[in-house]
């Protein structure tokens, strides 16, 4: 039996996606968005910083064509 694994992003692009098709048609995007975990305070005072994380995301056929509109700076 075979299994699906599903994570959601929501970030920042850092660069526009980039598109190749490939030599038999098929169409291939990739980009890098960044995630960030906000800063906050722990209960004894003590402060944590913001942590960003980069992402390479890389998605294929279809969605490849709609990635074509990824910008850089652009919220997905």
């Amino acid at each position: 039996m075979s299994s699906i694994n599903q994570i959601v992003l929501c970030g920042n692009v850092g660069a526009d996606a980039e598109v190749k098709t490939l030599e038999n048609g098929t169409k291939v995007a990739r980009f890098r968005m960044a995630t960030s975990m906000g800063g906050y305070k722990k209960q004894d005072g003590t402060d944590v910083p913001e942590r960003t994380e980069w992402h390479t995301v890389i998605a294929w056929r279809s969605l490849a064509s709609l990635c074509e509109h990824i910008q850089k700076g652009m919220r997905v």
